[in-house]
């Protein structure tokens, strides 16, 4: 009998529905999406989820189901000229058959607009039927016209349940597996690492089995880690280093090390990161560890992920790297974060206080009538458009939740509210 040389994950890729685990409220008996499938009425769609959840599976099996023409497309590799001829062919396959072919682009989120652009014609006339699949929001990364022409399915993160249902169908169904004794003992390791991937799962389960001699195995906790820590890659973008690194980056622009920003950034794209989830990143550090010592930095992390996410790769490295020196040497300050998170904390703690009755808006003569709006003071009616007024509940009027931080921008802010407040 000829041997299956295929990787486990595929040998073990569902063939039905009913085989796809995690995701019941798409492919269970009421699911939408398997309703659309049993009925053959397939529409564009986008599959968003986390790595290894069924997204490619969920595009093959509704391919082999409804059997109609499949065309597949990686963004990673695919432009704008092989999107045209894929089309081409699926306007030729439909003298044949009347059905539209369904065409797959995985990371459809990686496709430029222009890309993008390129498909809208086919998609809209019903020349073919798109299946696309994204780990990113495709609110921002899916231009709204091919939005709005496709379903979203959101796929769920796999749960421990799911895991146990996959390993359990890989070593007993599994023509190589079910001949082996396995017995998982402690699953704790196995689950973290695969970290809810369903592909990386079944890709360590078969790497512990080739690194094991015997028809014997028991899996446990420290069996895992020991093969892993000889095996796994130096950086894996959806495990444990993924984090690891995005960290060291953010506290080396954090501590104001351009050099260091740059290395960890360099290890982040070397080792296949999104730069769009970078640029994400970015924007966040620019608002909370540099802030009001120096507001360009907002608009500049802005203007980077704009620029990233029009210009792709290998270009938006040098945005990046542009974007990344110019935070880690601006001057820092968290005051606003700090501001916020002291306002939040108070807000959950004592619960709403009343809005002072000069403040609220009266746009009824019952509201005017009982005091809504009166004796406010319009600022720009004075002096240096300020008026010593309260805008704090009364039971708060003294609290400060803003503390400017020692730089000299917010010095000079920090002047001029001794001078209006004299604080």
């Amino acid at each position: 009998m000829q041997t299956d040389y295929r990787p486990l994950a595929e040998r073990m890729r569902p063939q039905k529905p009913e085989e796809v685990f995690g995701q019941e409220h798409l492919l269970g008996k009421n699911g939408p999406l398997n309703k659309s499938i049993q009925s053959g009425n397939i529409p564009s769609m986008i599959l968003w989820g986390p790595p290894g959840v069924g997204k490619t599976t969920i595009a093959k099996l509704i391919a082999n189901t409804v059997d109609r023409p499949f065309y597949s497309l990686s963004a990673i590799n695919s432009g704008v000229k092989d999107v045209r001829n894929t089309i081409e062919s699926a306007k030729k396959n439909r003298m044949f058959n009347p059905k539209p072919p369904l065409l797959f682009i995985d990371e459809i989120h990686r496709f430029s607009k222009s890309q993008q652009d390129s498909l809208l014609g086919a998609v809209e006339d019903g020349t073919l039927v798109l299946i696309g699949a994204t780990t990113e929001n495709p609110s921002f990364e899916v231009i709204t016209p091919l939005l709005s022409r496709s379903q979203v399915y959101v796929l769920n993160a796999l749960d421990e349940k799911a895991l146990d249902k996959l390993v359990k169908r890989a070593i007993t169904e599994d023509k190589l597996l079910s001949k082996l004794e396995i017995q998982i003992k402690e699953k704790e390791a196995l689950y973290l690492f695969s970290g809810g991937d369903a592909r990386k799962l079944l890709n360590i389960l078969e790497l512990l089995i080739a690194t094991h001699d015997s028809k014997q195995l028991i899996i446990d906790n420290a069996f895992v880690e020991q093969t892993l820590q000889n095996n796994i890659a130096i950086y894996d973008k959806t495990g444990e280093q993924h984090y690891d690194i995005i960290s060291a980056f953010i506290k080396s622009v954090r501590g104001s090390n351009p050099d260091a920003a740059i290395y960890w950034l360099a290890r982040m794209l070397d080792g296949g990161e999104k730069p769009e989830f970078i640029a994400r990143r970015m924007i966040i550090l620019a608002a909370e560890d540099i802030g009001l010592a120096n507001p360009s930095a907002l608009q500049i992390a802005n203007s980077c992920f704009d620029a990233v996410h029009k210009i792709g790769m290998p270009e938006a490295r040098i945005i990046l790297s542009e974007c990344a020196i110019y935070l880690a040497v601006s001057a820092k300050s968290n005051s606003a974060y700090l501001a916020i998170d002291k306002a939040l904390e108070l807000v959950r703690k004592q619960g709403p206080s009343p809005v002072p009755l000069h403040l609220r808006n009266a746009p009824t003569k019952l509201m005017k009538d009982l005091g809504y709006g009166k004796h406010y003071q319009y600022p720009h009616n004075f002096e240096g458009n300020f008026v010593k007024q309260v805008y704090l509940p009364e039971n708060l009027a003294e609290i400060r939740f803003y503390e400017t931080g020692n730089n000299a921008t917010e010095n000079k802010i920090s002047e001029r509210l001794k001078s209006i407040w004299d604080r």
